[in-house]
């Protein structure tokens, strides 16, 4: 036992020498990008700073998750409850250490999750290729992939990838128990986690046949988990506020009418041209290239990679309003994975993440301005 401890933490220290240099790269980009808000603010509106500039890494949904973290639900019924309780409770419980501040604790949460993420990212690469140079370079993907800035921020979404790649390397290596664990954080922490349930599906459906009865029981939970925790949720919502949906239904208001994901790119497209280029229009970019990420995740690795990551695109295109969809490319992360693959010539890898670290920059600016929804 002994053995096999001291050999997992050298295992993680290996790993942790690996992805400390992407994920604190990522930081100073992010820290360059609220300085060159704070600069815009002083030099556009130096008297009225942005709110999301004064709130720091706790801005935009952060400001949620610590209410919530430090009042509880009350407070933001009936529109807070679209922020599922697994963050914020870890917050609460880490705010013990530092001295009750709740923000702090959740940004630590969020990046203590995302340097975790950075591990397991290698470690599922790794395991799938083979090779360790795809799954450093991955890990830079996945870090400077857009939208990834909030990897950073007092965010669900470090806990929430963090939960999933986790599951995947459960799924893939049989390990049922660990995927139901991963299945029930992923459905306690946002609405998604249920698309865990189609690759947990899909991967035990290619081993039924060779499976015995008591892994195909628990093969069968893990793929049930996400809905158990979030119908969990659900039912206190109901049993509290005497809605069962309200989780789901409060937000309409913020994403629109549900639409079919395809025509709302082909509407995007005249969007880009017109009155709304600037605010709708400017996602449509991210929308193609995610769409062709998705396509090649097919085709380069396991269906259940490209089904989850298909799940999520669809659940970010198929709202009318398309703010944050960069954050949604970041949790349908196999389409890193397949940027990773994309980029093995040296020329290719250098101008992509030169092209990803100015996104980080731009976007974590412009969402501390006030500019973009994240």
């Amino acid at each position: 036992m002994t053995a096999s401890v001291s050999s997992g933490f050298r295992k993680l220290s290996a790993d942790l020498r690996e992805v400390a240099v992407p994920w604190l790269t990522t930081r100073v980009l992010i820290a360059a990008g609220f300085i060159t808000a704070y600069a815009a603010s002083e030099h556009l509106v130096p008297a009225n700073k942005p709110n999301a500039l004064t709130e720091g890494l706790i801005a935009w949904d952060g400001t949620w998750y610590r209410e919530i973290a430090a009042h509880g639900y009350n407070v933001v019924a009936p529109d807070g409850l679209r922020f599922f309780p697994l963050f914020p409770l870890l917050g609460r419980a880490v705010s013990l250490l530092t001295l009750g501040r709740t923000d702090v604790a959740l940004i630590l949460v969020a990046n203590v999750a995302s340097l975790l993420l950075a591990v397991a990212i290698r470690r599922l690469v790794i395991f799938e290729r083979g090779s360790k140079e795809l799954a450093n370079r991955t890990v830079w993907m996945v870090c400077l992939f857009p939208g990834a800035f909030v990897l950073a921020w007092g965010y669900a979404e470090s806990l929430w990838l963090l939960a999933a790649v986790a599951g995947f390397w459960a799924i893939r290596t049989r390990r049922w128990g660990w995927a139901i664990v991963a299945g029930l954080v992923l459905g306690f922490s946002r609405p998604l986690g249920i698309a865990f349930a189609a690759p947990a599906a899909i991967e035990l459906l290619r081993v039924w046949r060779q499976s015995k009865s008591n892994e195909r029981a628990v093969g069968v939970a893990a793929v049930v988990s996400p809905f158990v925790a979030t119908g969990a949720y659900l039912l206190w919502v109901n049993r509290v506020f005497g809605d069962f949906w309200l989780p789901f239904s409060v937000q309409n208001t913020l994403r629109g009418t549900p639409a079919d994901p395809l025509s709302r790119i082909w509407e995007g497209m005249s969007q880009m041209l017109g009155s709304q280029r600037l605010s709708d229009g400017l996602h449509i970019p991210f929308a193609i290239a995610f769409v062709a990420l998705l396509m090649l995740t097919f085709r380069w690795w396991p269906a259940s990679y490209g089904v989850f990551a298909l799940i999520i695109l669809c659940a970010a295109l198929g709202a009318e309003n398309l703010n944050s969809l960069e954050r949604y490319g970041v949790n349908a992360f196999p389409l890193a994975l397949t940027l990773a693959v994309a980029t093995k010539h040296q020329r290719s890898e250098r101008v992509v993440t030169t092209i990803l670290a100015g996104g980080v920059v731009a976007l974590s600016a412009l969402a501390w301005t006030g500019a973009y929804v994240p």
